[in-house]
């Protein structure tokens, strides 16, 4: 077949542009190289600078004592334990009190409760099952007597629910959350409501109503946010369940910082009523979800909470053979916006690739690297998905009785006149004065990776992924790294579930781990994959001693 003139002439051009391309393609990741080797030394310095006014207020989280023992337990084998008559609830409960009593001072997580009311249920319990209930009372109660705590974002009826902000300091719920309800309903008894960031939206779990939660393996650090207060207290081992939600990685941030395991399940599955103000009727990629020291919890415990006539649709009791599946992973993002991962993470993740090689039936299930440009643009394409959030920011602020202003507020800030915290001044500048995501670029790119990793997982498959640059940073420094979130916050906007696996602790004994992904329903997967991994590379290790 002949060419054309046309057509020779275009050949001519491709051919004469492409040592042009190549040059720049050079001079483009050598600027990158560059770059990142800047990040990594400036982090380095960040870490000096911070770490001269923390490191010396590490306090250490009091023992686990005998007589509460029973507090290192799973919330499955505890209420195993209650309706089989060899555990009283309300000897339970009483360790729980006795236990956050003890360890409150020091982290600062609690900001309301119900002892007294949480002691005469447990007698209630405690004598109904002295009566005699029959095997389907149990079954519709599968954590009848178990207590637990709830971040303080979810409306508990007679709580505190202030969601950090002044204006709503002395605010307190009339009814339950939906997510509450559900707890409630399948037996659990609510001890107390946990600090979390104005409105959920940062990374530290701090205000100025209740003050900042601290990390229990290193106080001078930070638990994370939004559900900071329920990380804290839940890996001080003092509570058996902890109820979080997750919008930008609000669960499994904390779990990371403080060494334990979370899931969040796909969203649109998990009634968001009553949960930072919200009707239950928005469409969001938020999610209800729960933090654990212990992993076979978490199918329990999402079966709770799943919206009843979605639940066949997780087959969350699916039986999964983690030698029978298919791993991919990804080291390492090239989102410039965020810190380059630490040795300490990049290790963690290759002890997971190893051990699953090892686990593997065949070669062709072995992990393989993953790769999308989706991944340069975490941040970007979380940001364009929170603007189609229904909430808005700057009016719940205000609680809901005016707008806040970014350009009101922050120089009120300058003169410590506001009422509101940095991070909050400056996610009002995001919102109101930065220019807006290109949408059909947004929307283009995530459908591109949406369809592209369902493909891939399918319903036998799951990517391991990088759960932060570093581990939990020093109180304030998330400041100057805002975006380090968005290993998280990516898998928000895609609407996948993840799970987030502790892998024991670094030399510092401050906890490592990294995420599971997989495709949107299949939780299943992501458990299965997470408990395998915890058990055979360090898991939960506690930040204080517990007593035999």
């Amino acid at each position: 077949m002949s060419i054309t003139n046309s057509e020779k002439k275009d050949k001519i051009e491709l051919s004469s542009n492409k040592p042009e391309k190549i040059f720049c393609g050079m001079v483009s990741n050598m600027i990158k190289h560059v770059f990142l080797i800047f990040r990594t030394y400036l982090d380095m310095f960040i870490d000096l600078v911070y770490g001269y006014f923390w490191e010396g207020k590490r306090k250490p989280i009091p023992a686990l004592e005998k007589r509460h023992a029973m507090l290192a337990e799973s919330a499955v084998t505890l209420a195993a334990k209650i309706r089989n008559k060899e555990l009283k609830s309300e000897d339970l409960v009483r360790a729980c009190i006795e236990r956050i009593q003890q360890v409150n001072p020091i982290i600062n997580a609690v900001t309301d409760e119900r002892y007294e009311d949480a002691l005469n249920e447990a007698r209630e319990v405690d004598k109904l099952i002295e009566s005699g209930l029959p095997d389907d009372y149990f079954q519709k109660k599968p954590f009848l007597g178990v207590p637990f705590t709830a971040k303080e974002s979810h409306a508990a009826r007679g709580m505190l629910h202030t969601l950090g902000v002044v204006s709503r300091r002395h605010v307190r719920a009339h009814h339950d959350a939906e997510c509450v309800r559900r707890v409630k309903g399948a037996g659990a008894i609510l001890v107390a409501v946990t600090n979390v960031p104005e409105i959920n939206k940062w990374m530290e779990s701090r205000n100025f109503v209740f003050g900042q939660t601290n990390n229990p393996h290193h106080t001078g650090r930070t638990p994370g946010g939004s559900s900071g207060g329920e990380a804290a207290l839940h890996a001080s081992i003092a509570a058996p369940i902890s109820l979080c939600s997750d919008i930008g990685g609000s669960t499994r941030m904390p779990a990371f910082f403080c060494g334990l395991y979370a899931l969040n399940p796909t969203s649109g599955y998990t009634s968001l009523k009553g949960s930072a103000l919200r009707t239950g009727k928005e469409k969001s990629m938020a999610s209800i979800g729960f933090i654990s020291r212990h992993c076979s919890d978490l199918i329990p415990l999402t079966k709770t909470i799943v919206i009843a006539d979605k639940a066949q649709e997780l087959n969350l009791d699916r039986p999964v053979d983690v030698k029978k599946l298919r791993y991919f992973y990804v080291e390492t993002a090239q989102d410039l916006r965020v810190s380059p991962i630490s040795a300490d993470l990049r290790a963690a993740m290759n002890r997971a690739i190893t051990k699953l090689t090892e686990a593997v039936s065949s070669t062709d299930q072995a992990p393989a690297p993953y790769y999308h440009r989706g991944f340069n643009h975490m941040f970007v394409l979380w940001r364009y998905w929170m603007t189609h959030e229904e909430d808005v920011f700057a009016e719940l602020l205000t609680n809901n009785t005016g707008t806040a202003y970014f350009y009101k507020e922050f120089p009120k800030k300058l003169l410590g006149m506001s009422d509101y915290t940095l991070p909050a001044i400056l996610k009002l500048a995001d919102d109101q004065v930065l220019p807006p995501v290109n949408k059909q670029w947004a929307e283009q790119l995530t459908k591109e990776l949406t369809d592209d990793l369902i493909k891939l997982l399918g319903d036998d498959g799951v990517l391991l992924f990088p759960s932060s640059p570093q581990v939990a940073p020093y109180h304030y420094s998330p400041i100057v790294r805002p975006f380090n979130f968005a290993y998280w916050a990516i898998f928000n906007a895609l609407r996948f579930p993840a799970a987030q696996v502790p892998l024991g602790l670094n030399s510092d004994k401050l906890p490592v781990g990294i995420q599971v992904v997989a495709a949107p329903r299949q939780e299943a997967l992501c458990a299965a994959v997470a408990q395998h991994l915890g058990e055979a590379l360090g898991g939960v290790v506690p930040p204080c001693q517990i007593l035999q």
